[in-house]
């Protein structure tokens, strides 16, 4: 599977920190295996190792909010990806709690708000389903890209 490793570190992705809460507190951890997966109802989907803090908080049918990252915003999905655990991992930017009772990022490029509504294991991940309920959006894209596992930033792209 050292190929398919490969392979996909050549598929550029948008850098996003999902983040949600229970009883014991606030979890978030970055992530690139996020998708949209229907306007009718408008929904989302996450994808995360069994292993991450915040899947039992998932499994569980908690909330989770999507969080598109600016360019600049590196330094939060590197705290997000392990280098940081635990609540330390909110010390890092500035976090708004939503009616939701879920923090979203303040800068982020989007924050999508989901009510998590399925879950589906599969191998070493879950898959989560969220109805989303509210968008937050700056106006300017300008979103922190992941590949060949390097943070980089839409500079030069033509599009037409």
């Amino acid at each position: 599977m050292e190929d398919l490793k490969q392979a996909l570190q050549r598929l550029a992705k948008a850098v996003v920190v999902i983040t949600t809460a229970d009883q014991n507190g606030r979890y978030a951890m970055s992530a690139t295996a996020v998708s949209e997966l229907s306007m009718e109802p408008p929904s989302m989907l996450i994808c995360v190792n069994k292993s991450a803090s915040l899947f039992p908080v998932l499994a569980s049918g908690a909330p989770f909010i999507i969080n598109i990252l600016h360019h600049q915003q590196a330094d939060i999905s590197v705290a997000c990806a392990g280098k940081v655990k635990g609540e330390a991992r909110f010390e890092f930017g500035t976090w708004i709690k939503t009616t939701s009772g879920i923090h979203r990022l303040e800068g982020a490029q989007a924050s999508i708000v989901c009510r998590n509504v399925k879950a589906v294991e599969f191998g070493t991940h879950g898959i989560f389903i969220g109805e989303v309920e509210q968008v937050f959006t700056d106006s300017t894209p300008d979103p922190l890209i992941y590949v060949d596992r390097r943070y980089g930033k839409m500079d030069n792209v033509t599009f037409s």
